[in-house]
């Protein structure tokens, strides 16, 4: 069992509770009473396992070992029998007070960062918030991908100079992402291009992590589905079903499992162990109890609890910062774009890049 103690599952299966104080959890629970074993992934699907299409019996947490690879649901076991939920996010009674609420959200993370140790651990650091507040707690190595004129290899080094820290740089260039295209494609089993566009810098930092020593990587991810970082959710418009911001907040939330997968994988083909504080059961328990006015303020503030509790750990510059998306901000997108039409993928085809990223794929 990856990421907690078979125990500790039973007892959640047991008593029903999705967050039992894991940063997430999956794989074979040994049978009971002659039922079969049991395929389990935690509620978010922090870990990612897979079993064969056609026998369930046969499985792992690396897509690439079998022939036909199909993913166990967030919060679901699967037998022989089928799949059967066993958890769901809980929707726990919301903050009144907004001091208490910013108090709990920076308890839950600074209890979270202070389960980790620092052994072998460099950080993913992109400069905004998020990976500012992971760095904040590590005297270890950080790292950012980009081009040399990207957003985020700017927004890395002042990041940094404003906490006292320094920052590597991986800069890329277009033979490091036509060389990581295939491997990336392949290891996170998915072709389409914005997946591809987002695992490829965070697949190069923890490759150069890996070659510098370094086999855990602290990561900023969650944050931004679990504290309404994104302008869907202050919005609630088209892209959401939801009519509110706080609805539109789990219903973001409910995507971190596909969004998890990608990413587990593509640190782990690079040779290292993703760790990923902000989503510890008790970020995520604390997180839920937000309404929309603290997940997003009233005059447009994005994660406006987060923001406020980050005061504790990084400047007040850094905690106010936005943040681009990484395959914009470390412009791999455009790059990547480019490539494609070099091979011949023009833009007036349909899905040009994912076509270059399935051809890269057959060549290898």
């Amino acid at each position: 069992m990856q990421g907690a103690e078979t125990g500790l599952v039973r007892r959640a299966i047991e008593t029903n509770d999705p967050l039992p104080g894991t940063r997430g959890f999956a794989g074979e629970l040994a049978a009971n009473e002659g039922k079969s074993p049991k395929l389990v992934r935690d509620v978010l699907g922090r870990y990612p396992i897979f079993s064969e299409t056609d026998d369930p019996t046969t499985w792992s947490y690396d897509p690439r070992d079998l022939d036909d690879p199909n993913p166990v649901p967030a919060g679901f076991a699967r037998t022989d029998d089928g799949d059967e939920q066993l958890w769901e996010l809980p929707n726990p009674p919301i903050f009144e007070d907004e001091d208490k609420a910013v108090g709990a959200v920076c308890e839950a993370v600074e209890d979270s960062l202070a389960d980790i140790s620092s052994d072998n651990l460099a950080v993913a650091f992109s400069g905004g918030v998020d990976s500012a507040v992971v760095a904040s707690a590590f005297d270890c190595p950080l790292y950012v991908a980009g081009f040399p004129d990207s957003h985020d290899v700017e927004a890395a080094r002042t990041a940094a100079e404003a906490m006292n820290r320094e920052v590597q740089v991986v800069e890329l260039t277009h033979e490091d992402i036509e060389r990581a295209v295939p491997e990336v494609a392949r290891a996170i089993d998915r072709t389409n291009a914005m997946d591809v566009q987002i695992a490829l810098p965070l697949y190069l930092t923890a490759e150069r992590a890996r070659e510098d020593g370094y086999d855990r990587l602290a990561v900023g991810q969650g944050a931004d589905e679990l504290f309404g970082g994104y302008e869907k959710v202050a919005r609630a418009d088209h892209r959401v079903e939801a009519e509110t911001v706080r609805g539109a907040a789990r219903e973001t939330i409910s995507t971190l499992p596909e969004q998890l997968a990608r990413d587990v994988l593509t640190l782990r083909s690079a040779g290292v162990e993703p760790v990923a504080p902000l989503l510890s059961d008790r970020v995520v328990r604390t997180a839920l109890r937000l309404p929309g006015k603290m997940l997003v303020s009233e005059d447009g503030v994005r994660k406006w609890a987060f923001r406020e509790s980050a005061r504790a750990f990084v400047p007040t510059s850094v905690a106010n910062r936005g943040k681009k998306a990484v395959q914009y901000g470390s412009l791999v997108a455009r790059e990547l774009d480019r490539l494609a039409r070099q091979a011949g993928y023009k833009r007036r085809m349909d899905d040009h890049v994912t076509k270059y990223v399935r051809s890269r794929l057959e060549a290898v």
